[in-house]
């Protein structure tokens, strides 16, 4: 899951499985495999950044456990 930001401000969590695409148009927008599109405040690479973070975080909690 991730934090993003709505235009109007609100922050709301994403799961990121669920991100089919990303564009800019000059908004950020989140096209998801239920087929919802999501109007983000972050730019593409933000998300990118927050999608592998979150990744990052999640293989690194795999690997310790092991």
């Amino acid at each position: 899951m991730i934090e993003l930001t709505r235009l109007n401000g609100i922050k709301f969590v994403l799961n990121c499985e669920l991100i089919e695409s990303l564009e800019e148009t000059p908004d950020t927008v989140i096209s998801t495999t239920n087929g919802k599109k999501i109007v983000v405040a972050e730019n593409v690479d933000e998300v990118v950044k927050k999608v592998i973070e979150y990744k990052r975080k999640i293989f690194c909690n795999l690997m310790s456990n092991n």
